[in-house]
């Protein structure tokens, strides 16, 4: 056998085990913490799906319902960083299995609110339960798949997002309806105590099914948990060659900060339209609650198949900066749209194509604050990026709610929400455009050129 054979036999062998493994880690990781993610999202939005009676039985008004809504990412942002470094400290069974407990209980709470002050209240804590979820995911994922996998693994759990969406509207409809005056209690007050209850359920099977070491994780077998800590171990090395962080350093760093204004930007929209879409399609096309609770899965719909294109297509061509700018625009597009005919039909689309573009251009950035932080650095990194970025979940809502109040219409707010994750794209274009050539450059001057591959 020749010398070129066995080059190709051995770079043979090495792709299929790095396909087996990723495969294996996709396949034995991913479903649960989808399933945690649905329950979160569907836990943090079904105000929206409740919103039309529970407004008017509340007495709430739109500027109260928005700033409610948008109180969360308030409490979010008090606990995220501490929540997420206890989670680097102690490990995400334990951990992520607190978080889903306690804001089930929470979240279940809400079937007791009696008026502004307890819902706001209540909305506040459920942001302090929530906080470090997602980064927390982030985290955990991150310490499991190598670099090339990433986003495509951040995008497979942040399906859930549509996916909830999908099955929280009917549901939550469903409940809201099938529940109404049992025991004399209103439909949206069972929707909560049941959907928050499920959370707890979850929440004490993660503590038996999450796992934090590799040694421990028996879906894996030996090459493939070698080869897996080999390819973890390097890229964290090549990371912390060019550059180590320490915790403080990761707060302060202005990469961190551009990156924090910029997701801000586009959680805004997100929040901005999540929470408003039952009201928006109800509005626009003159329908019930329940119907317009149903027609909110379309655009969610569209968007997972085709943020689960876009992210598989980025990893396979190795670029970032266009899979996230056109995405973005066409996000800003399509609220425009929305807003643009008073058409039921042209406005559906346009929800379509905001939605899309929103969450199309967001999963891929989660995958770029691990490019240059790593260990306690990177937990306190992500969870003070995503910490500033869900101040979104209240700019949004909020913005959205005192624009309708304003103008009576959602035109203005729709212009809006436009802005920001237009905004968004164009400022994550420039600073994985600059940040590329900086990393080329540093790694030339550190000897690791043939190691880093700017993802332009």
């Amino acid at each position: 056998m020749t010398t070129t054979t066995l080059k190709q036999s051995s770079q043979s062998q090495t792709a299929n085990q790095d396909f087996g493994t990723i495969k294996a880690l996709m396949r034995n990781i991913l479903p649960f913490l989808i399933l945690c993610y649905i329950v979160q999202f569907i836990d943090r939005v079904n105000i929206g799906f409740a919103a039309s009676h529970m407004n008017k039985d509340l007495g709430l008004s739109a500027t109260v319902y928005g700033f409610g809504a948008g109180i969360f990412a308030i409490g979010y942002l008090l606990f995220e960083v501490p929540s997420n470094l206890i989670l680097a400290r102690i490990g995400a069974r334990i951990w992520i299995a607190r978080i889903l407990i306690t804001w089930g209980l929470v979240s279940a709470c809400f079937a007791f609110v009696q008026g502004e002050t307890s819902f706001v209240i209540l909305r506040f804590l459920l942001g302090v339960a929530e906080a470090g979820f997602f980064p927390g995911i982030l985290l955990y994922l991150s310490n499991w798949f190598p670099r090339r996998a990433i986003a495509r693994a951040n995008t497979t759990v942040i399906l859930g997002l549509p996916v909830a969406v999908l099955i929280g509207a009917p549901l939550s409809s469903w409940l809201i309806s099938v529940s109404h005056g049992m025991f004399n209690i209103t439909g949206w007050r069972w929707m909560f105590l049941i959907e928050g209850g499920a959370a707890v359920v979850i929440g004490v099977i993660a503590y038996f099914k999450l796992t934090d070491d590799m040694d421990g994780a028996r879906f894996l077998n030996a090459d493939q948990k070698a080869w897996l800590r080999q390819k973890i171990d390097s890229e964290r090395e090549i990371r912390e060659r060019i550059r180590t962080y320490t915790v403080l350093e990761s707060l302060t760093n202005p990469k961190v900060l551009i990156l924090a204004f910029a997701i801000l930007l586009n959680i805004t929209s997100l929040f901005g339209i999540t929470m408003w879409m039952p009201l928006v399609i109800q509005e626009i096309g003159h329908l019930s609650a329940a119907k317009s609770n149903l027609m909110t899965a379309l655009p969610y719909l569209c968007a997972g198949v085709v943020m689960f294109l876009n992210s598989r297509h980025s990893d396979m061509v190795g670029e970032r900066r266009f899979h996230i700018l056109i995405p973005a625009i066409i996000g800003g597009l399509g609220f425009v749209l929305t807003v643009a005919t008073g058409s039921t039909v042209v406005s559906i689309i346009g929800l379509c194509l905001a939605a899309t573009g929103i969450l199309s251009s967001n999963v891929l950035f989660w995958g770029v604050p691990s490019m240059f932080l790593s260990g306690a650095a990177a937990a306190a990194g992500i969870a003070l990026v995503n910490s500033i970025g869900n101040l979104g979940g209240f700019v949004g809502p909020y913005i959205t709610g005192v624009a309708k109040d304003a103008f009576g219409t959602q035109v203005a707010g729709m212009y809006i929400l436009a802005g920001f994750v237009i905004s968004y794209g164009i400022l994550m274009f420039i600073y994985l455009s600059v940040q590329a050539r900086k990393d080329v450059m540093t790694a030339s001057s550190a000897g690791l050129s043939g190691s880093i591959a700017p993802e332009l």
